[in-house]
């Protein structure tokens, strides 16, 4: 599957226990979205629009009206990378 350099580090970032965080308006639909990674870091590259991709692709997805969290799909197209600590 192809997934963009953008998209990798969402996944990568929810891979490791992050979530993204969204709110709506009115009327239901999601205006806003905000990744945050394990640590309570915001990852700045996911946008409204790579959210709507891999919401599309389903390599994430919400339970319960609970913030989006990696789905297996989503750990089986993310590349592994080293973790700079």
């Amino acid at each position: 599957m192809n997934v963009s350099k953008c998209e990798q580090r969402v996944l990568h970032a929810l891979a490791q226990g992050g979530h993204i965080a969204y709110r709506k308006d009115v009327t239901g639909k999601i205006v806003e979205v905000l990744c945050v990674n394990r640590e309570g870091w915001v990852l700045s590259d996911c946008t409204l629009a790579i959210f709507q991709k891999l919401r599309r692709r389903r390599l994430i997805a919400s339970h319960a009206s609970m913030p989006y969290r990696i789905t297996r799909d989503g750990l089986a197209a993310v590349r592994p990378q080293l973790d700079n600590r």
